[in-house]
């Protein structure tokens, strides 16, 4: 299990898109993968999660949108976050389903970035709950060519928020047409049980994009027990680290996807 705070071996740095300035943190060498990470922020899960996916030969680039880095997840502390700092910021879409978040336009910066810097055939990304939608919508920067959508969890009100994805109808047209033109797919990863996650979205998703997009869906019992949240998390909180569950599986998965994909 992760320890509270920042791993010494990520070297944080400031950076801003002419709009936004956001610390990111970054640790290993190869093609860029991109973790946005979850509510309540960048927690040790998070970096843990990163860490593997650095020890495969990639360099992870861990944007801070919200929250303390290195401080623990807790529920009080997830609350706390969505309803003092997330609601509140304009570059946050937290409720409907009309599009993306404009963060993503800083996001989709950071990953030009990190393409130039680190090379490769291009650039990974997964967002986690709040953020799941936003690798979908990071498709329209040409260096982005592995999204992951970890327990995508917004849009959470509306009319049809059930069938619906924070990306705009345009994001989504130029995902399919990437994915069609450059032969490129997406994952998407949830509990079978997770209300933030209902069935009709991933059915949705399996409906606009076909054999393109990756659906992984796990049951209750694959999550990892004594945490006392229900089953959410699929990459950090509930990934049962030990060789041979199914989290861990998923997890290996995921790497061997960014690896694929960006050509690490």
């Amino acid at each position: 299990m992760a320890k509270a705070g920042i791993p010494k071996d990520y070297k944080k740095f400031a950076f801003s898109d002419g709009r936004w300035k956001r610390d990111v943190y970054r640790k290993g060498s190869g093609p860029a993968v991109i973790i946005i990470h979850e509510i309540p922020g960048l927690h040790p899960r998070v970096f843990e999660f990163a860490d593997h996916v650095a020890a495969a030969g990639m360099t992870v680039f861990l944007p801070s949108l919200f929250g303390t880095p290195g401080k623990e997840a807790t529920r009080g502390y997830a609350v706390r976050v969505a309803l003092t700092n997330i609601c509140i910021r304009r570059e946050f879409h937290v409720w409907s389903g009309s599009g993306s978040s404009p963060i993503v336009d800083w996001l989709r910066a950071l990953a030009r970035k990190a393409h130039a810097e680190c090379g490769g055939k291009g650039v990974g990304a997964v967002g986690m709950c709040f953020t799941g939608g936003f690798a979908l919508a990071m498709m329209t920067e040409p260096s982005v060519v592995a999204p992951v959508l970890s327990q995508p969890s917004t849009p959470m009100l509306g009319k049809g928020k059930e069938r619906s994805i924070d990306a705009s109808p345009a994001e989504i047209a130029c995902a399919k047409a990437r994915f069609k033109d450059e032969n490129l797919s997406m994952m998407g990863l949830r509990f079978k049980s997770d209300g933030f996650v209902p069935d009709q979205r991933f059915e949705m998703l399996k409906a606009e994009f076909g054999d393109k997009f990756e659906a992984v869906e796990l049951e209750d019992a694959d999550a990892l027990p004594g945490t006392g949240m229900p089953p959410h998390s699929v990459l950090t909180i509930h990934l049962d680290d030990r060789p041979g569950t199914v989290t861990k599986a998923v997890e290996e998965r995921v790497i061997a996807f960014f690896k694929a994909r960006t050509g690490a």
